[in-house]
Formats: structure tokens, C-alpha cells, sequence
């Protein structure tokens, strides 16, 4: 009977009524070059990062510095940064690792800031959460939130009518 409870009150979601807020997306665009112990092996990897570059994006505007976009999903990316040079990819190699190409790794972290009670409030969330608000945005339109487990996150934003 308690475990059943716990999992309850570990599942349920609160609800919000918000009508001013911002959506961001954080693009990154980081070289990354993957070791392994031969050339054939994709077991055990260790990545190793080197140049990055970002750009934040607002409620779905193009931002100030961006240089590729708006892309399938509606994001604007910064300039690619310099590719690592072989000797920078030497230097972080370790005795009997074989090193592979470098790559180019793409990454985004969503966020949502509002106000509740007189406070600012910003939580993670997920594209399709960004989405919704930069849709929302533009007509200042109330949205009602869903937010995850112990209000840690944002997972639903519906506009309110």
C-alpha cells in the first residue's frame, strides 16, 4: 500500500497558468574526436572535446551572431569554430589509442523562464515545449504548463484560449 503511494505522488504532475515568459535553445557546435584501443573498436571510446562555439535562441526569433538556420526545427546555429589541428589531436592521445577523425557535434539544451508569484522560475524542457512558446510568443497568448516530477522541468505547454 505505501509503495503504490510513493509511486503515485512520484508521478503526478503540476499545472500552471503563465502569461510571461522565454523560451531559449542553446545550439553548440563542439569538434570532438573519439580514441579507442584499435581502429577497428568502437568499445570502450573516451571523447575528447576541443573548440565550441553557441548561440542562444530566443522564443523562436533568428539571434544576433547566427550563421546557419533557421534549420528543420526551426533553430539558428553559430559559426562552425576552428577544427582541431593533428598535432592538438596528438597532444590528448594516449600510448596505444588509435585515433579517429574529428567530428562535429551538435547539441541543444532547452530552458523555460516564467514568472510564478512574483518570481523568476526557469526549468529545463524539451523541443517540443520550445516550440509551443515561440509559436505562443509573438500573440502574448497565456500558456498552461505541465511540469514534471517534484516541478523540476517543464514537459507540456499548451496555449490557453
Amino acid at each position: 500500500m505505501t509503495s503504490c503511494s510513493v509511486a503515485i505522488a512520484l508521478t503526478s504532475c503540476s499545472s500552471v497558468t503563465i502569461d510571461q515568459y522565454q523560451a531559449t535553445a542553446e545550439t553548440t557546435v563542439t569538434w570532438q574526436v573519439r580514441y579507442t584501443p584499435d581502429e577497428a573498436s568502437y568499445r570502450n571510446p573516451r571523447f575528447e572535446e576541443f573548440a565550441s562555439n553557441s548561440l542562444v535562441n530566443y522564443n523562436g526569433e533568428k539571434p544576433e551572431g547566427a550563421v546557419v538556420g533557421p534549420d528543420d526545427e526551426g533553430l539558428w546555429w553559430p559559426t562552425i569554430p576552428p577544427k582541431p589541428s593533428i598535432d592538438e589531436v596528438e597532444q590528448r592521445q594516449k600510448i596505444q589509442e588509435y585515433r579517429h577523425k574529428p567530428e562535429l557535434l551538435r547539441t541543444v539544451q532547452y530552458q523555460l523562464t516564467y514568472q510564478q508569484d512574483g518570481q523568476t522560475v526557469t526549468l529545463p524542457t524539451n523541443y517540443q515545449v520550445y516550440r509551443q512558446v515561440a509559436r505562443a510568443y509573438p500573440y502574448g497568448k497565456t500558456l498552461q504548463l505541465t511540469l514534471g516530477i517534484n516541478n523540476a522541468s517543464v514537459e507540456k505547454a499548451e496555449a490557453v484560449d
